[in-house]
């Protein structure tokens, strides 16, 4: 008779009731197999970022009856002492898990799984072997290795891969009384897929070259650092192509260790933080104004001696008092003048110089390959005054960031077309194979006429740097064509500009006659108290010509010349 109630009962238990059972999610458990992130790579294959398995050999306390005895057994396989693991399984706030030890060897794993109430967790763990030197373009992730900035953020769904579940028919306890063939992958946007097996995420190559990136780092902090800056940035493209080979944002952040890095940091200021140029935009400006016919070549502007008053725009003055007459536009480049650059501005007009700057691309995003861009400000025509018309010539009333700035003369050194700068060179899948090549197409026409772009690098800028503001830049080896920057950082808490605080920049490029590349350096806030100078042609020009002549120096040996 006992017999028939045991058979019945487990007729009832294994075929009546179970669905019922089956459904019960309390019976059934999960590993989840996490995929390899992609790796993150130079454009020379140099590793910027990876993922390797680690392994963490845990306790789980709630079965375990014998803790010292359990705690004698695993310290012999870990070389620990069995006082300090039966200390961390005894004081465990979570029943479930209590960690031992990570980055557990294969055989310490094996034999420690071999113990009851010993579980072994693997995972993987993200490294960046370059640190500091691109962090702001490489970004970083979180904890549980999703991307919070940079290539990992922008790229995080191809980078992380597809995960799997693997389901399991479980005890009271949790223990696997038999695994279920049922793999359960889940994509970035939470959707369950059965019967698929995990994927790796793919790999990312940048355009970024890492050697040139430590020359931009090492010249641009050595120069920070000597002028107690606040902050400052360098970016290094080149011009025909819009690749951007180096990109450095200071103050920078080990992504190691990124949750401990001041917030501000975080910021990838050469493509975040818009600022008013100054005196770098009186090339853009004046190509503007010869491609328009507004105004020759070989026109005399007369420069009213330092002192230029009208109504509706006020007074406008020469930086260091300067008192210039007749200058072509040439000269107006290189000695900078505002006055001229006023004139410039007033003779091309309000829509036509509106119109110039957003052909070459300020007031918009660049839309380069990285989260955060700022559009900058470039106030629409119909708002503009008689002082916007004569400021904006010579970099007020206007906010940029670095990497417009970059654009705009990359244009000038591609002979007036469009570039699109870019940092993802490709992507490649788990095979080695490229699945994509992120290069953008050739750019379709001129922004301005290629004649005037040529006139304006090989005549004016080049006359900058010889003759100039921008002697500083000048190599023996390389004709170097560029343009300083100065300008007054506007007051937060009243109109105006500070009398004190100052962007130094200068754009510059090399060789003239054919550029290979172009180098923007940006100093924000130079300690004037220090007595070393401000303007751009004393504290971003030297940075400038450093990185250039290092910079064209490898390129050349990369070529084998």
């Amino acid at each position: 008779m006992t017999f028939l109630s045991l058979a019945g009962r487990c007729f009832y238990l294994q075929l009546l009731k179970n669905d019922h059972y089956l459904n019960r999610k309390q019976l059934w458990g999960r590993v989840t197999q996490k995929p390899q992130r992609g790796v993150i790579l130079d454009c020379r294959g140099r590793m910027l970022a990876a993922s390797s398995r680690i392994r963490t050999i845990f306790a789980e306390p709630r079965v375990i009856k014998d803790p010292k005895s359990t705690s004698t057994k695993l310290a012999s396989i870990l070389d620990m002492g069995a006082h300090e693991i039966c200390k961390l399984i005894m004081e465990s706030k979570n029943p479930g898990f209590a960690k031992i030890k990570v980055g557990a060897g294969l055989e310490q794993c094996s034999a420690a799984g071999e113990i009851y109430g010993i579980g072994i967790q693997s995972d993987w763990q993200r490294h960046y072997p370059m640190r500091h030197l691109a962090a702001h373009i490489v970004g970083f992730t979180s904890v549980d290795n999703r991307g919070l900035g940079g290539i990992e953020l922008q790229y995080d769904e191809e980078l992380c891969g597809l995960g799997a579940q693997n389901i399991f028919f479980a005890d009271a306890l949790r223990r696997p009384i038999r695994r279920s063939s049922l793999v359960a992958r889940r994509s970035s946007g939470g959707s369950r897929v059965m019967g698929h097996e995990p994927r790796d995420g793919v790999g990312i190559i940048l355009t970024l070259d890492a050697s040139i990136q430590q020359f931009a780092r090492a010249e641009l902090v050595k120069q920070y650092e000597s002028y107690e800056a606040e902050s400052a940035v360098a970016i290094v493209a080149e011009p025909k192509t819009g690749a951007i080979l180096a990109m450095v944002s200071l103050p920078d952040f080990d992504p190691r260790d990124a949750r401990s890095a001041e917030p501000n940091n975080l910021r990838n200021r050469a493509i975040c933080d818009p600022f008013e140029p100054g005196s770098v935009l009186k090339p853009i400006v004046a190509a503007i104004a010869i491609d328009a016919g507004a105004v020759g070549r070989d026109e005399k502007i007369f420069c009213e001696y330092g002192d230029y008053r009208g109504r509706g725009f006020g007074r406008i003055g020469e930086y260091g008092n300067h008192k210039f007459g007749d200058l072509a536009v040439r000269e107006v480049l290189v000695v900078s003048s505002n006055i001229g650059m006023a004139k410039i501005g007033q003779k091309l007009g309000r829509d036509k110089l509106y119109n110039g700057l957003r052909l070459f691309g300020f007031g918009k995003k660049v839309g380069i390959d990285l989260p955060g861009e700022d559009k900058g400000l470039l106030w629409p025509a119909r708002r503009w005054t008689g002082y916007s018309v004569t400021r904006i010539p010579y970099g007020q009333e206007i906010s940029v960031t670095a990497l417009q700035l970059v654009r705009a003369f990359c244009i000038l050194a591609n002979g007036g077309r469009l570039v699109r700068p870019y940092v993802v060179k490709a992507i490649v899948g788990n095979n080695g194979e490229i699945i994509k090549l992120k290069r953008p197409p050739p750019a379709v026409g001129y922004v301005v006429k290629p004649e005037v772009a040529e006139w304006i690098v090989t005549e004016a800028l080049v006359g900058v740097v010889n003759e100039g503001t921008g002697k500083k830049v000048r190599l023996e080896k390389w004709q170097v064509f560029g343009k300083t920057g100065t300008a007054n950082i506007a007051k937060s808490d009243e109109r105006g500009y500070s009398d004190s605080d100052y962007v130094a920049s200068f754009v510059a490029g090399a060789p003239a006659a054919e550029p290979a590349v172009v180098v923007l350096v940006s100093i924000y806030k130079p300690n004037v108290k220090l007595g070393k100078g401000y303007t751009g042609g004393t504290v971003a020009a030297p940075v400038a010509a450093g990185i250039l002549e290092k910079t064209l120096n490898y390129l050349e040996k990369r070529q084998g010349r």
